[in-house]
């Protein structure tokens, strides 16, 4: 029993990382109807900011300075490469950020170095004892969990509350029409690019808690595709859903996978693409995602 208590815990951290990179993307894709590709590249710029951060202001200053840094970015990517394809067919904006991802990932290698580079987060691989329970739990995933249901909460009291939220939501709803309305769809379009930027640092950064940036960190970022095709590419709720689910079960299956042997190993690497398999049989449009309807 301590074994699974553990184990849906260390998936519920696990699962804060991916559900904060679904967001990223699924804000694009309201806002743009594309998928972009490179986030997983501002995940990684983000981890590697921090650790050249960490040490001149302190983690804790950092990891809000690279969010903002890596945000910058992402709205400078935004203007530069995606802006002037406006109109274009969606899966010819995607190759960009495809092309995006990539540029942008081999720059930052060279910051990185022959050097093993933290994060320099205060948390390691220590671990915390449930009282009266005996279940330990790593601080950082405790850490991940708490930061993502913060800006989980920020994120949508944001859309919900604030002028710009509500012009972005309009926006997602039908372009033309907010356009009518006086909205800025441009500025809604940078701005998603802005927020899908600094989430993903946030996420790069406790991806890499308790171990080291290296280039291959950004082969995380690849787990956030079957959660938002699991959740429905335009649900934020469905993001965050299915980042915790797609976490819980990649945790279980590692902890217990060791009792089926005749699997192989790494049976966890593939759990998620089996569990949006299972679900897309059933939901075509993900859990939370909006079906389409055409009229013949």
């Amino acid at each position: 029993m301590t074994e699974l208590a553990e184990s849906l815990l260390r998936g519920l951290g696990t699962g804060s990382v991916y559900a904060l990179l679904a967001l990223g993307f699924v804000i694009i894709y309201k806002a743009t109807r594309v998928i972009s590709f490179a986030q997983p590249a501002f995940m990684l710029a983000g981890a590697v900011l921090v650790t050249y951060l960490a040490g001149p202001v302190g983690f804790w200053a950092a990891v809000p300075v690279a969010a903002v840094l890596t945000a910058g970015l992402a709205l400078g990517v935004e203007r530069v490469a995606v802006r002037p394809m406006v109109g274009r067919p969606a899966f010819v904006v995607a190759i960009i950020t495809l092309g995006v991802d990539v540029a942008v990932r081999v720059v930052v290698n060279g910051f990185i170095g022959l050097d093993v580079r933290h994060v320099g987060d205060p948390w390691g691989l220590r671990t915390v004892t449930i009282p009266g329970t005996g279940i330990d739990l790593q601080q950082r995933h405790l850490a991940a969990l708490l930061a993502t249901a913060v800006l989980i909460v920020g994120l949508f009291a944001f859309f919900r509350y604030t002028r710009m939220g509500l012009a972005m939501r309009a926006a997602a709803y039908d372009q033309e029409a907010a356009l009518a309305q006086g909205v800025s769809v441009g500025g809604v379009f940078a701005l998603s690019w802005g927020l899908a930027g600094g989430l993903a640092a946030v996420a790069g950064t406790f991806a890499a808690a308790g171990a080291s940036v290296d280039a291959a960190l950004w082969l995380i970022a690849l787990t956030a595709l079957p959660v938002i095709i699991l959740g429905g590419l335009d649900s934020l709720p469905g993001a965050v859903v299915g980042g915790l689910a797609v976490g819980t079960i990649q945790e279980l299956t590692a902890s217990y996978q060791q009792h089926a042997p005749w699997l192989g190993g790494n049976v966890s690497v593939i759990s998620p693409y089996v569990l949006m398999l299972l679900v897309l049989l059933v939901r075509p449009y993900g859990l939370f995602g909006t079906r389409e309807v055409e009229r013949v």
